[in-house]
């Protein structure tokens, strides 16, 4: 007997019900893209993807049924490899959001490819300020810092301190020209005056020639426009040559696990701008204990925000009852960010996520009581006041909005 339409329709439905009910079941899979053994390394890397990890538990495992999973990979600091990871992420393994990204210019490249994709990124651990401005994306936000954020507090607190001639020493890519080019901003808005700059390539161990090219520029101040191992060389290679005693040292981007690794007998004095300390508060306190006593370190604020992005990214998926991105987004912008990292943050029009900073300078050792004691934050920089006035912005999606 030849079996009916409906009949065949039926068996049809029916056949297709498990598939169905195991992609309901699939997990909800996040990507950290980090920097796992290189110069970032202990600012990011292991500890990005604990932070990641922490969000999960914290928000109880599982949103709208589906059980969370987080991946983890090294993208080396090599764009290539960042998009190639990436790409198999979105495509092969379903990710929907990819956090952390480590290194600008592999930010922007993913970023690129998370627009295609319709898929979600969030940047917690790099300075370019060019993700929200001509390469912004209706998809992409950037969370913990950037490099106008960090220059204001700092560059200006050191102008208004004397600090009026600066040489830099400027990581040679994407990110250290893009934090030199906002730092000088801010110094000659203040009337100070840059005299110079020396290039150096990522993971430099030998800042000999910057240094000596930086004394003989008589600068008041040494900004060191890099981040991670790189900054941590040329600090105490600065301290060695003695540069220390007669120039002003002033670092943009450190993390907490490069001061401890320069020392405190060395580092002590450095200004700095960072958007998260772990001994600021009691819930800042609590959350970085329960960090510590997995990394044996303390958090850096790539771990905080990477932590604070995750869990404000589950919070929207489980609000906007979908993981798909256009909806999600929505409910990002819509939900203040409230968690023991930050306050009152905002998600801007142009992917900005806009918190307080805090101008910190490090402690000397008498002042310190212990390994992590190493900060005295000076002053709250209020979130409208640290990051770039959306006026200034080039965001396309800002003509867009208007």
């Amino acid at each position: 007997m030849t079996p009916t339409i409906p009949t065949l329709l039926a068996t049809a439905l029916l056949a297709a019900l498990p598939a169905v009910a195991r992609a309901d079941e699939a997990p909800l899979k996040i990507g950290v893209l980090t920097d796992m053994t290189g110069p970032y390394g202990d600012a990011a890397g292991p500890g990005s993807v604990l932070a990641a990890r922490m969000a999960i538990a914290d928000f109880g495992g599982k949103v709208l049924g589906r059980r969370i999973e987080v991946l983890g990979a090294d993208h080396q600091n090599k764009p290539d490899i960042g998009t190639d990871i990436a790409r198999q992420w979105f495509d092969r393994e379903g990710v929907r959001m990819i956090t952390d990204l480590t290194n600008s210019s592999v930010a922007l490249a993913v970023q690129a490819v998370a627009k295609q994709r319709d898929r979600i990124d969030l940047v917690t651990s790099t300075a370019t300020t060019a993700l929200t401005n001509a390469e912004c994306s209706p998809s992409g936000v950037h969370w913990t810092y950037d490099a106008y954020a960090l220059s204001a507090g700092t560059a200006g607190a050191m102008v208004a301190e004397g600090g009026k001639t600066w040489y830099f020493i400027t990581a040679d890519y994407a990110f250290g020209s893009n934090l030199q080019a906002t730092a000088r901003q801010i110094i000659e808005q203040n009337g100070g005056k840059v005299l110079g700059a020396s290039l150096a390539p990522l993971n430099t161990t030998d800042f000999a020639a910057q240094l000596i090219a930086a004394q003989a520029s008589g600068a008041d101040v040494i900004g060191l426009a890099n981040a991670g191992a790189d900054t941590a060389n040329a600090v105490k290679q600065a301290f060695e040559f003695g540069l220390t005693r007669t120039k002003k040292l002033a670092a943009f981007l450190p993390f907490i696990t490069d001061i401890a690794a320069i020392g405190i007998e060395h580092a002590q004095g450095l200004t700095l701008t960072t958007a998260f300390y772990w001994d600021r508060n009691d819930d800042s306190r609590t959350w970085s204990a329960r960090f510590e006593a997995t990394q044996h370190a303390k958090p850096t604020m790539i771990h905080a925000g990477t932590y604070s992005a995750v869990l404000h990214y589950l919070k929207a998926v489980e609000k906007a009852g979908t993981v798909e991105t256009a909806p999600v987004m929505q409910a990002m912008r819509a939900t203040p960010v409230d968690d023991p990292i930050f306050r009152n943050g905002h998600i801007r029009p142009d992917g900005t996520m806009e918190h307080d900073m805090y101008l910190v300078r490090v402690k000397t050792p008498a002042e310190s009581k212990g390994k992590w004691d190493l900060y005295t934050v000076l002053r709250t920089i209020p979130g409208d006041k640290a990051f770039q006035p959306l006026s200034e912005s080039t965001c396309p999606l800002l003509k867009k909005a208007g």
